[in-house]
């Protein structure tokens, strides 16, 4: 489905906050976040520079309109694991949970790993907790009794799982069913059968 210009998707009635977020993803995932402007982006929307600032604060609370989806799917299955009870079923759940959050975000993910450095530089006090998230989530799928080899496999589980962010420029057409299909297989290959059990 071809996408629309943000200018033309206000024009449509969609929103012009929407707009300016959709705008920034495709010009920072073009150029970078530091080599952007909020200008450029305010020219693609079809808006003022000022206009944009009535909508978001700063550059960086525009970057954070598009991170934040990821981030907090991150921290609710952090927090979500601790309820749950460690099985070979629950396991799988976990990781087909955890990946639909990360495909559902996918275009904005290959933002946050193409530039880490200045997205961290830029947000680095607004997510503090992002990495004890995804560690709580290792260790979990570690299982109850964590062995040198099950926290290998897990932290190797969770890297299978985060091709997904990047996976809109691997393979730009491919449905997120079979995103989602095939890299939960892998991540369940490589935890070594666990989630089959």
């Amino acid at each position: 489905m071809p996408s629309r210009s943000p200018a033309a998707a206000i024009s449509a009635g969609g929103s012009t906050k929407d707009a300016i977020r959709d705008a920034a993803l495709e010009l920072f995932s073009a150029k970078g976040f530091e080599q952007t402007s909020l200008r450029e982006v305010a020219d693609v929307v079809g808006i003022t520079k000022a206009s944009l600032y009535y909508h978001y604060a700063s550059k960086q609370d525009l970057l954070g309109a598009i991170i934040d989806p990821i981030i907090e799917h991150m921290r609710s299955m952090g927090a979500k694991v601790d309820g749950i009870a460690w099985s070979g079923a629950s396991v799988r759940t976990v990781l087909r949970d955890y990946l639909r959050g990360i495909v559902r975000h996918r275009h904005a993910g290959a933002l946050l790993l193409r530039d880490t450095v200045a997205i961290i530089n830029a947000l680095n006090d607004r997510y503090p907790d992002w990495i004890d998230s995804s560690e709580r989530i290792r260790q979990w799928l570690a299982g109850p009794a964590p062995t040198d080899e099950s926290t290998l496999r897990a932290a190797a589980a969770l890297e299978v799982i985060t091709v997904a962010l990047v996976s809109a420029e691997y393979v730009p057409g491919a449905p997120e069913e079979l995103v989602e299909r095939l890299l939960l297989d892998c991540a369940v290959t490589v935890l070594g059968g666990i989630a089959d059990r």
